[in-house]
């Protein structure tokens, strides 16, 4: 039976992806005779045992990174969704990935790259230059068989609201405010979306008959509305019943000491990965409002859920 592949489907956007195809294939809205093959690294994980009670699902054990044409072709992938990693080593993984895929005769690939502006071959941050050379390659004749789309999200809504959430988090638990951290600006509007919805939308174009008209597309996806850090503190405010006494704007250093920073700095040079700290300079400039939001997601899936939503669903886990 065909198979469409999602890799990393227990991650931030993997995870919309399943459950949307699952309801779609539950429906009659799909693609018809194909199964859905869910990838993750841990079987025994809450996600992946979720994932697996799902109608039309198979979870398997397999980091994707390993994957190989004949891997492909034993579990009949006819069409695929990835969203890679931000390690240095993402272009080599994932170009790995997308030539066994090509060799394995698979069809459509939707992927996962980063938000608009940054994707160019002089963005002073480092992965994002990934991103641009993966779409490069993919737009050139040698792949011209494998049809492809890559969506360029905006901020992931509860990245951008983890410290404000926080914040509410240690207020209500002692009384104590500190400092608001917020990595956006005051005044820029920025449309963040929810992680999950951008999987919606990748589900969708996975299960259109033909998806040809979507082939080589570069899809903006923002959130429903836009947002800025002034808005974002009148919301804290909100829920503390108190005046925010300290807030500091564009502020990084969330990031910059976090886990995922700390271990990448342990094996790559410190001048590559500190580089992350200019991606949101975009952002901060107002490049990345909801007026960006490409027609087609418009079209087949318009994410719903606003900033506030998602600052309320965190603040109730």
């Amino acid at each position: 039976m065909p198979s469409i592949l999602v890799a990393g489907a227990t991650g931030n956007t993997g995870q919309g992806v399943v459950r949307t195809l699952s309801n779609l294939f539950s429906t009659g809205n799909a693609l018809p005779n194909h199964q859905i093959i869910a990838l993750t690294r841990s079987l025994q994980s809450p996600a992946a045992q979720q994932l697996a009670k799902l109608p039309g699902v198979q979870v398997l054990e397999q980091n994707w990174v390993e994957i190989t044409a004949d891997w492909l072709k034993s579990h009949s992938v006819v069409r695929a969704f990835i969203a890679s990693h931000v390690n240095t080593t993402q272009f080599a993984e994932e170009s790995t990935f997308h030539v066994a895929a090509l060799q394995a005769g698979v069809k459509y690939v939707v992927r996962i790259s980063t938000n608009a502006p940054n994707v160019r071959p002089d963005c002073p941050a480092y992965y994002p230059r990934s991103h641009w050379a993966i779409e490069t390659m993919l737009a050139t004749p040698e792949f011209s068989a494998l049809q492809w789309t890559s969506l360029q999200p905006n901020m992931f809504s509860p990245f951008g609201l983890f410290s404000a959430a926080e914040f509410i988090k240690k207020y209500r638990a002692t009384g104590v405010q500190g400092t608001l951290e917020l990595a956006i600006s005051a005044d820029a509007p920025v449309a963040m979306v929810d992680p999950d919805e951008i999987g919606v939308f990748a589900a969708h174009l996975l299960v259109l008959p033909d998806p040809s008209a979507h082939n080589k597309a570069r899809y903006v996806v923002n959130g429903p509305v836009d947002t800025n850090g002034k808005e974002i503190v009148g919301w804290v405010e909100g829920h503390i019943g108190a005046k925010v006494e300290h807030v500091s704007y564009e502020d990084m250093s969330g990031l910059n000491s976090s886990p995922l920073l700390v271990e990448l700095r342990k094996n790559n040079s410190p001048n590559v990965i500190n580089s992350i700290q200019a991606s949101p300079i975009p952002m901060w400039a107002g490049e990345l409002s909801v007026s960006t939001t490409s027609k087609a997601v418009l079209e087949l899936a318009p994410p719903q859920r606003t900033p506030e939503q998602v600052l309320r669903g965190i603040l109730e886990v």
